[in-house]
């Protein structure tokens, strides 16, 4: 009878304490991402940096999330950031955010637990100026102790996002392709 007691004892505890066993977070949050900006031409280089970008990874299901402030990129030249904003460019009053939402589609290729660096191809929609397009890019994934750090580089055509310049100065000093790179910091909790 004390065996049975005693089992019955220890079985209980081991239910309760599985109960209240906290489960793994595998979505994570970073509200410091970075985005930068750069056009090249023969008349001039543009560049603009974003660090108001905030960004999900979940870690289970490789879904990806970045939703940018439009109006968080700094230039060097006010003219630029003023031109960069206005109705004639890309419109930031109306349309105050650009969203990237995907998936890794090789999710069984990083191993989010073990330090090292990754190679991922995320597929997903991008929302830029009231346009949504597929696009697949490629990242780097690093994993170092508790930090997972994504990065990518993508180049965008500004004419598929309804942005574009027939004539004037804007039509030679913007490069109809922009290159877009983005890196942001995530950390894992434990």
């Amino acid at each position: 009878m004390k065996k049975l007691l005693f089992t019955i004892a220890i079985s209980g505890i081991l239910a309760i304490t599985s109960a209240f066993t906290l489960p793994t977070v595998s979505k994570l949050v970073t509200k410091a991402g970075h985005i930068n900006f750069f056009s090249h031409t023969a008349v001039e280089d543009i560049s603009a940096n974003n660090y108001k970008v905030v960004s999900t990874l979940d870690t289970a299901t490789g879904e990806v999330v970045y939703s940018v402030p439009m109006q968080g990129f700094e230039f060097e030249k006010a003219l630029m950031q003023k031109h960069y904003n206005s109705k004639k460019f890309l419109d930031t009053k109306t349309f105050p955010k650009a969203k990237f939402k995907g998936q890794i589609t090789n999710l069984e290729a990083i191993n989010f637990e073990a330090d090292g660096t990754y190679n991922a191809t995320i597929t997903g929609e991008m929302n830029l100026h009231g346009i949504t397009k597929a696009i697949t890019e490629t990242a780097t994934i690093t994993v170092s102790g508790n930090k997972i750090t994504v990065e990518t580089k993508v180049n965008l055509t500004l004419v598929d996002y309804k942005v574009a310049f027939k004539g004037g100065k804007p039509s030679t000093n913007i490069a109809k392709t922009i290159e877009v790179t983005s890196k942001s910091e995530y950390t894992k909790e434990g």
